[in-house]
C-alpha cells in the first residue's frame, strides 16, 4: 500500500500525494530555545523524524524547515505574560541572546543523541524579523490588520473559516486559553506585532512602521519563515496537539489571508502528549520535567527513550513511568546483543521469499499512519522465525532501522578498559556504603576519562551501566 496519514485538518486518514512529486515540503515547530527541551517535548521530534524518515523510504525527497523560537513566545499560548527568551534570561542572569544560544546548541545536541535526522533548514524567528514585517504589511494592505493599544492585530472577523483545525465552533477548551485583552475587537484575534505597551523589559526590539521599536508575535515567525522556504502552499506542517487550538490556528489564518491560497498546508499531524502516571502531561510549567541528561544520569540512553516512543502510536498518549523505561531499556539491550550474535553469522540468503514478505510486513505497517508499535513487532517476529538466517536476519534489522533510527548499524562491540570497569566497581560499593560523595566524586573521575555510568538492576540487586560518553 502506498504512504496513509492522519490529517487533522480533515480528521481522518488519507493517502499521501505531494503537491509536486517526488518533492515533498515539511514543515516542524522547533523549541522556545528558554530551557532545555524536556521529554514531552522531545516526543514530538522524534514522531517528526520517523515522519521523515518513511517519506525517505517511500521515494520522495524531503525538504524540511525547521524554526527556533528565540523571540516572541510569550508565557501564554495567546497574547499574555511576558516573553519566554526574558524570563530565561532572568532566571540565569544572562542577556537573552547568550540563553538563545546555549538552549539552541543543547536542543541540536538532544536531536543528535536521539539519532534524529537534522532539517534542510534551520531558521531562527530573529534572523527573519524583515519576513515578518513584511507578512503584516501584506496583511494590513488586505484589510486583515488593526492597530489598538501599540500593537497590530489580525482581525480573526474577516475570515469565514477560522478556526478550521481547531473545529472552535465546537471547541470550547479554546474559549480558556484565550485570555481578554480589552484591545482585542474579538476573543480569538491576536498580536502580529508588539511595542512597549505589553511590558518594558523586552531587550530584543527591532524598528517598525507602527511606531516604537517592538518585536513580532509568536504565532508570526512560523508562516513568514515556512512561506519563504518552502513557498506559499507546501505539504505537511506538525507539531503537538497543544498547537492545534492557537498556534496553527492562527498561522493558518495569516498565510491564508495573506497568500490568498488555500489551502496552505495540505496535511497537518499532530503528536499527543507524553503523561505521567497521575494523568498529568509533562511540561515546564507544571514544573514536572525530565530532560535527557537526567534520564543518562540514571542510566538510561537517549536511544533507549526513542524505543520508548516507538512502542506507542503517535496519535495516543505516551503513559511515563520508570518501569516502563527500564523495560524499553532491557528491549533495547537485548536487541543490540542480537545484533552483534547476527553480524557474525553467515548462514541465509540476502534476498529470501521469507525476508521479502517481512520488508513487505513491515512497509505496510509504516506507511499505515507511521506504526511504529507494529514495526517493532515484526522486528521482534524475524528475530523469532526459524525460517531465516543469521545473514537475512541482519540485513532486515538494518532495513528496519532506516525507519526506527536506533543505531543498529553502529553497534561494535567495545570493551571497557579494566580501569574503568575498577572504578565502577567502587563507585557502586560506595553507594552500597550510602557514600553519596564518594560515589559522586568516582562517578565525575569516569566522566573525565570519556565514560559514563547508570544504575540499572539485574534482577533484585543493584548494579551499573558503563558507555562511551
Amino acid at each position: 500500500m502506498g504512504l496513509v496519514i492522519y490529517n487533522t485538518l480533515t480528521r481522518k486518514k488519507e493517502p499521501f500525494v505531494p503537491s509536486h512529486p517526488p518533492k515533498v515540503g515539511l514543515y516542524t515547530c522547533g523549541p522556545t530555545v528558554y530551557n532545555f527541551a524536556h521529554l514531552g517535548n522531545l516526543r514530538s521530534y522524534i514522531f517528526e523524524d520517523v515522519l521523515k524518515r518513511v517519506l525517505l523510504w517511500n521515494k520522495f525527497k524531503v525538504k524540511q524547515v525547521m524554526n527556533i523560537t528565540d523571540v516572541g513566545h510569550l508565557t501564554s499560548d495567546a497574547d499574555t505574560g511576558i516573553d519566554k527568551m526574558l524570563l530565561g534570561a532572568q532566571r540565569e542572569k544572562k542577556t537573552v541572546w547568550q540563553v538563545a544560544e546555549f538552549y539552541t546548541k543543547a536542543f541540536q545536541d538532544d536531536l543528535k543523541r536521539l539519532n534524529i535526522l537534522p532539517p534542510t533548514t534551520w531558521c531562527k524567528a530573529t534572523e527573519h524579523i524583515k519576513e515578518q514585517i513584511a507578512l503584516i504589511q501584506k496583511l494590513e494592505k488586505k484589510g486583515y490588520t488593526y492597530f489598538r493599544g501599540g500593537n497590530v492585530y489580525f482581525d480573526t472577523s474577516k475570515l469565514r473559516d477560522y478556526g478550521k483545525l481547531a473545529l472552535l465552533e465546537r471547541q470550547t477548551e479554546t474559549q480558556a486559553r484565550v485570555e481578554k485583552d480589552p484591545n482585542k475587537k474579538n476573543q480569538h484575534d491576536f498580536v502580529l506585532w508588539f511595542t512597549t505597551s505589553k511590558f518594558q523589559e523586552q531587550e530584543m526590539k527591532w524598528p517598525s512602521p507602527w511606531g516604537p521599536a517592538g518585536y513580532p508575535g509568536w504565532h508570526l515567525e512560523c508562516s513568514a519563515m515556512a512561506i519563504k522556504y518552502l513557498g506559499e502552499q507546501f505539504d505537511i506542517h506538525c507539531g503537538g496537539i497543544d498547537h492545534i487550538p492557537v498556534h496553527h490556528t492562527n498561522e493558518i489564518a495569516q498565510s491564508e489571508a495573506a497568500t490568498g491560497k488555500k489551502p496552505w498546508v495540505k496535511y497537518w499531524l499532530h503528536n499527543e502528549f507524553l503523561v505521567l502516571a497521575e494523568g498529568k502531561r509533562m511540561g515546564k510549567s507544571a514544573g514536572n520535567i525530565l530532560t535527557l541528561a537526567e534520564l543518562e544520569q540514571q542510566g538510561i540512553h537517549p536511544l533507549d527513550y526513542r524505543y520508548f516512543c516507538l512502542g506507542t502510536h503517535y496519535r495516543v498518549p505516551l503513559m511515563f513511568s520508570p518501569a516502563a523505561l527500564e523495560g524499553a531499556h532491557h528491549s533495547r539491550k537485548k536487541l543490540r546483543e542480537k545484533v552483534l550474535e547476527l553480524k557474525k553469522e553467515k548462514e541465509g540468503k540476502k534476498d529470501s521469499a521469507v525476508a521479502k514478505k517481512y520488508l513487505h510486513q513491515f512497509t505496510e505497517q509504516i506507511n499505515d499512519d507511521l506504526n511504529t508499535p507494529q514495526a517493532l513487532a515484526t522486528m521482534w517476529e524475524i528475530l523469532k522465525d526459524e525460517e531465516l538466517g543469521g545473514k537475512e536476519k541482519y540485513v532486515l534489522l538494518r532495513q528496519f532501522d532506516e525507519i526506527l533510527g536506533l543505531g543498529l548499524q553502529k553497534i561494535r562491540e567495545e570493551k571497557i578498559p579494566p580501569e574503568i570497569t575498577k572504578l565502577a566497581e567502587e563507585r557502586l560499593n560506595a553507594r552500597r556504603r550510602k557514600d553519596w560523595k564518594k560515589a559522586d566524586e568516582l562517578r565525575q573521575k569516569i566522566q573525565r576519562q570519556g565514560y559514563t555510568v547508570g544504575d540499572t538492576k539485574e534482577g533484585p540487586k543493584e548494579s551499573y551501566e558503563i558507555k562511551r560518553a
